[in-house]
């Protein structure tokens, strides 16, 4: 009895070292698989982040926070900085840039063109609204000052969809957003004369990017988007987390691409030319100038 006992028991050890060996190999695999795809699909991305041109900006954008082109122009660049309510523009070798005042001292984070309309974002979700024509003027007139559209919270990214007359505001913290544990977008259509409507909602769940990522935990902090007209894909950049989130064009999330190196010292605006060149923009930093930095396409 005492043998059979012992026989039974090393056949059931046996047995568990097996389905141990099997769950560590699947386990393995699984790694390895997602690895692969996580590898696979940064070398998808049809941007070398590696290799930019770099324009360094006046000192009057030392703290360039937005950047913008009207109808993807290159040619000229729209940009804000986030201390002044001036709108510089510019070309992206000029030593200098010009400005219109639009607004007194404030946080200015990010801007869009749509319509003929500059829309510039505060921190605090306020929009500053006036036509595009104004920029010819030492200051703007006809400013429209739009509060309480966003909900309260911290906010730095906005950016239009010119096709269908949207704009979208991003928000970098909010108590609605560590309730939820993601960030929300929300959307707004607009009319010619510059009137914002309430258009719909997005989220961007914490959980969902940490798991492209590879992160086991990840606390999304973004900075500016910026939509890629050629596919519809929305570039979501992230200083903080110096990354970009690309999702679909309903905001559901396809990839992560970390941004390395010393070029992203820090990034705080992302825009798109006409043909499809990537370009974002770092702040100053001690031993820097503010700076566009240029993608052009893979070949």
């Amino acid at each position: 009895m005492k043998n059979y006992k012992y026989a039974m028991l090393t056949a059931v050890g046996a047995l568990s070292i097996a389905f141990f060996c099997i769950s560590c190999v699947n386990e393995k695999h699984e790694e390895s698989t997602t690895a692969s795809e996580t590898a696979q699909t940064k070398s998808d991305f049809p941007y070398d982040l590696s290799k930019p041109v770099k324009h360094n900006m006046p000192q009057s954008l030392f703290e360039i926070s937005g950047i913008v082109f009207n109808n993807g122009d290159p040619k000229q660049v729209y940009a804000i900085q986030d201390e002044d309510g001036d709108l510089f523009y510019l070309g992206l070798e000029d030593k200098e840039a010009k400005f219109t005042k639009f607004g007194g001292k404030g946080d200015y984070e990010d801007l869009a063109i749509l319509k003929n309309q500059v829309i510039v974002l505060k921190s605090n979700g306020e929009f500053h609204i006036f036509p595009l024509s104004e920029i010819n003027k030492p200051e703007a007139a006809n400013v429209q000052k739009v509060k309480d559209l966003l909900p309260k919270g911290e906010y730095e990214g906005l950016a239009a969809d010119e096709a269908i007359g949207k704009i979208y505001a991003l928000t970098k913290a909010s108590k609605a957003d560590d309730k939820e544990k993601a960030t929300r977008i929300y959307a707004f259509s607009m009319a010619n004369d510059g009137t914002l409507k309430a258009d719909g909602e997005f989220s961007l769940p914490y959980h969902e990017i940490a798991k492209t990522s590879g992160s086991k935990k990840l606390n999304f902090k973004p900075s500016a988007l910026s939509q890629n007209k050629n596919t519809n894909e929305w570039y979501i950049l992230s200083s903080v987390n110096k990354m970009i989130l690309v999702t679909d064009a309903n905001f559901k999330i396809k990839s992560v691409v970390p941004l390395k190196g010393d070029d992203f010292n820090q990034p705080e605006g992302i825009a798109f030319d006409k043909d499809n060149t990537l370009y974002i923009s770092n702040e100053g930093g001690t031993l820097s100038a503010g700076n566009i930095l240029e993608f052009k396409l893979k070949k």
